[in-house]
């Protein structure tokens, strides 16, 4: 599997869901709304899934093995935290409002 574009699509500040992300797998396959969630002791990822007849939730994709999924996590978590750190950078970066007077 080789991941070739992860997106990370929408953040959230005040819920366990951080984000929204899909991630693009040998530039052939996309897969959207994989969700950052935070748990009681990490952050970890939920692939997209959907509730069936009797209320359960099941996944609509997911890695087969959990070597696949380790790297899926792995790559997904890597991409949200440089995210949030690109954006804090650009908040900080951008000019600051000046209040001159003007004659």
């Amino acid at each position: 599997m080789n991941i070739t574009d992860i997106r990370v699509r929408r953040t959230y500040q005040d819920t366990r869901l951080k984000a929204l992300v899909s991630v693009t797998i040998d530039h052939d396959l996309a897969v959207h709304d994989i969700k950052v969630i935070e748990g009681p002791e990490r952050l970890f990822v939920a692939m997209p899934s959907r509730k069936d007849d009797n209320g359960v939730f099941r996944d609509i994709a997911h890695p087969i093995t959990p070597e696949a999924r380790a790297v899926l996590e792995n790559a997904i978590l890597s991409a949200y935290h440089e995210y949030l750190e690109r954006m804090q950078t650009d908040a900080q970066a951008a000019p600051q409002a000046s209040t001159h007077d003007v004659e």
